[in-house]
Order: C-alpha cells, then structure tokens, then sequence
C-alpha cells in the first residue's frame, strides 16, 4: 500500500502548536505585555528539549541494560552518540538565555503577578530527567517543596522516575564489567603469575598507587587517602561515592589508558557524562544569574526563594561528580605503569 502524503503543516501540527501560545494579559481586563508572548513560546520549546532529552536518555539507558554490551560495537557508538546529542541540546538550552533576556525587568513586571503560582520549579520534565541521570531525592535541595507545588499526576511520574534503573547506576554496572582483570590470562608477564583475579587488580592498583604518591606534591597528600577509599583498597565500610570500587577502577583505567584503540568508545562515554554535568551546571548558574537580574531578591512566583533556591541546586545537584572526582588520581601518561605485552594486543586493533 503507498504511503498517503504528508504536508509541511500537518506532519507538525502547525494548526495545533501555534494556538498554544495564550498570553494571560491579553485578556480582558489586564493590559497587553508584549514580552508575555517571548516568555511563553521559550519555556515551550525548553519542556520540548526536556522532552527529546528524556527520549535519548531512556533509549541511551535501554542499551545499557543489556548484560552484556561489546565495548567496540555499534551499540556503545550509539550510546555515546546521542549523549553528545543531549549535550548539544543542553548548550543550546543555555543560549536561549541569551534570546529571554532581551526582556527587561520592567517587561517581565508587566505580567509576572499573573503568573503566581505558577514557575519554572513545577517542570516536572526536568526533575523526571534529574531522576532518570541518577540525583536521588536524598541529596536534592529544596526536598520540603520539591514536588509540593505538583499535582498528583505529576508527582507519580517524578516517583516512579526515581524507582527508574539510573544512568550513573547502570554506567557502574556497565564498568564493573569491565573484563580485563578477570582475564589472568592477559597478565602472566607482569611480573607474577597470578592465582586469583583479586590478585591481579591489587597488584596493579598498588604499583598506580606508587607512581600516584610519587607524582603528588606535599599540598596534594590527602589525594593518596581519597584514592585508597575510592579504589577500595581500604577496609572502611563508608563510600565518598555512588560508584563502585570496582566502577571506579575501571574508570580510571579507562581514562588512564585511553589511547588504546578498544578504550577509545568507553572513555568517550565517560567524557560525555562530566561533559553533561558542566552543561548542567552551566545552566544552572546562567537561570540562576538571569533571575537575579530579573526579580533581585525576591521570592519567586511558586513559593521558592528564588535566586538563593537556584544557587544551592546549582551548588549541590552535580550528578556524575564521581567521575570528575577520579581526575585527581590521574598521573602523567610517562609514569603509567607499562602494561603486558599480553593486555597492549588486547587493547589494540584485530585483523
């Protein structure tokens, strides 16, 4: 059967969209504001990008939940291209700022009173996203008005987003995968001849360990401390992290060893993670600037504080902060230890 044809404004639903856009104050009795009209059509197409962001964040979750993902394969190509996709967006999402505050704020006072209670802090899109990257409740700000201003539906959709497998807790799945220190096969020339896989990370991480403490200066000393919590070589039974020990060690491999062909993919997914987290960040701190120039210190139209709220969100909401933590614990690539010939093969290309 063929297809029936399509048309510019009826594949879109140009009709439908265009008539979304109903300034309050151009109804009677209130007096037209001009800029009501900008302000509108910028958070529609924000809750549109919240929008295609979840898509590729569920899709990007949906390969991961795999068991079993080949690291040099189409499917993890795929997951670290549409995580530069959202960073795309989340660099336009910050530009946008630009276009909204062309509005003044003698032009936002126009109609701002007509907006209570309604606000930003109600997109409950972007707390579904928060969720989905992985910010548990337990380490938001504002947790007594979080989700007090939702309604109903609106809160079921936040919560059962937070039961939601997250994608820091399946990249730490993902890396705890990570098969070469279960392969002793790879590492009979290092030095030793390994009896058990245990051995094999230990005595690597304990060489790292050695050239780390020798590459730190004196202000740096507490770093050989954070590394033995974080790597797990401590018997402590507190975490400073979310990922795991064994996440953790992988990462760092990764990051570390990068420049082999097979680590290429796996440290471009990790790169585009701390990559969304500065996007965040910056996003953040750019709404949080604009409301301060917008309203000052004033409370905002859905009960928060307004721009004290924002800062201690963008302060506290970084979400794959654990990756950016293991930076500390890099070395120069000359201090490396020297892998086995065994592990550099592969590591490197096949024919």
């Amino acid at each position: 059967m063929s297809a029936s044809p399509q048309y510019y404004a009826d594949y879109l639903r140009l009709p439908q969209l265009l008539d979304l856009q109903q300034p309050v104050s151009f109804e009677q009795p209130h007096q037209a504001a001009h800029d009501e009209m900008l302000f509108i059509i910028i958070h529609q197409s924000y809750e549109l990008w919240f929008k295609q962001m979840l898509f590729e964040v569920d899709s990007v979750a949906t390969i991961l939940q795999q068991p079993a993902i080949n690291d040099n394969s189409p499917a993890l190509q795929t997951v670290v291209h549409r995580l530069q996709r959202v960073n795309t967006i989340m660099r336009t999402l910050v530009q946008q700022m630009d276009i909204m505050e062309t509005m003044t704020p003698m032009d936002f006072l126009d109609f701002r009173d007509l907006l209570r209670p309604a606000s930003g802090f109600q997109s409950w899109q972007f707390k579904v996203l928060e969720a989905r990257l992985g910010l548990p409740f337990d380490q938001r700000h504002g947790q007594h008005y979080y989700t007090s201003a939702l309604r109903p539906e609106y809160t079921a959709i936040v919560k059962a987003a937070e039961q939601a497998p997250t994608l820091l807790f399946l990249l730490d799945q993902w890396l705890q995968r990570m098969p070469f220190f279960d392969r002793t096969d790879l590492w009979t020339n290092f030095g030793f001849v390994p009896d058990e896989t245990a051995a094999v990370a230990g005595v690597f991480w304990q060489g790292y360990r050695a050239c780390l403490r020798q590459s730190l200066s004196h202000a740096e000393a507490g770093n050989l401390a954070a590394f033995d919590e974080v790597m797990g070589l401590t018997n402590g039974d507190e975490r400073p992290c979310q990922l795991s020990p064994r996440a953790c060690r992988a990462a760092l491999f990764i990051m570390c060893y990068r420049g082999y062909p097979l680590l290429q993919l796996p440290f471009q997914t990790i790169n585009a993670v701390l990559e969304l987290d500065e996007q965040l960040s910056s996003w953040r701190y750019r709404h949080m600037n604009m409301v301060h120039r917008m309203i000052g210190s004033r409370v905002g139209t859905g009960g928060s504080s307004g721009k004290d709220y924002l800062k201690g969100a963008a302060d506290k909401h970084y979400i794959f902060k654990d990756f950016a933590v293991l930076t500390s614990f890099l070395i120069e690539r000359r201090h490396l230890p020297i892998l086995p010939a065994a592990v550099e093969q592969h590591l490197g290309f096949h024919a």
